[in-house]
């Protein structure tokens, strides 16, 4: 099921209070089927997925870190 624009203002604003961050965006997809975009500062994070089993609604955040973009070792 597609994300109403509803929803997805509920979740950005359930993420900032949360994570106190209010430079969390999240991005309704362009084309249908594509993905919702959550980013911060214009940092694109990871992907939104809304699921509904049974009538019960729930939001997934799926973030993806990319190895390059880790910082350099440090010691434990």
């Amino acid at each position: 099921h597609r994300m109403t624009a509803n929803e997805i203002a509920r979740v950005q604003s359930y993420l900032r209070r949360t994570l106190s961050n209010e430079r969390i965006a999240i991005t309704p997809p362009v084309r249908p089927g594509a993905p919702v975009e959550v980013s911060i500062a214009g940092e694109f994070i990871g992907v939104l997925y809304r699921d509904d089993d049974e009538g019960e609604i729930s939001f997934s955040l799926n973030i993806s870190i990319l190895e390059e973009d880790l910082p350099a070792a440090v010691s434990i």
